[in-house]
């Protein structure tokens, strides 16, 4: 499976809030972090935690892909976000970096 191919099984079950597929596609270790900033999440279980909160916060949140590039190692998603509880969408750059076929770090610049 191509990395574009993983970001998008990520997005899409990031969509159906289905928690494992989602988790599937990161390693145990991934870290996430605001661009250029903090640190914020490091950690299957932390990250698992995050999202279980989300979807159960957020149960009609869904993100649409505005457009995607890739380089070596990197995908980049530019995503509109709407959490569906009548609070204003944004958009999202997430910068998913991998080492194979996991994804080890992503960072989103809001």
């Amino acid at each position: 499976m191509s990395r574009e191919a993983i970001v998008q099984a990520q997005l899409d079950a990031y969509n159906a809030q289905d928690l494992d597929g989602h988790c599937k596609h990161f390693a145990d270790g991934v870290v996430v972090g605001n661009y250029l900033g903090d640190v914020v999440r490091t950690g299957m279980a932390d990250y698992r935690a995050n999202y279980e909160k989300v979807f159960a916060q957020f149960p009609k949140n869904r993100a649409v892909l505005l457009n995607r590039m890739s380089v070596r190692d990197t995908v980049i998603d530019h995503e509109h976000v709407d959490r569906g509880d009548g609070s204003a969408p944004f958009q999202v750059l997430a910068i998913y970096t991998f080492e194979g076929d996991k994804i080890v770090r992503v960072d989103f610049a809001k």
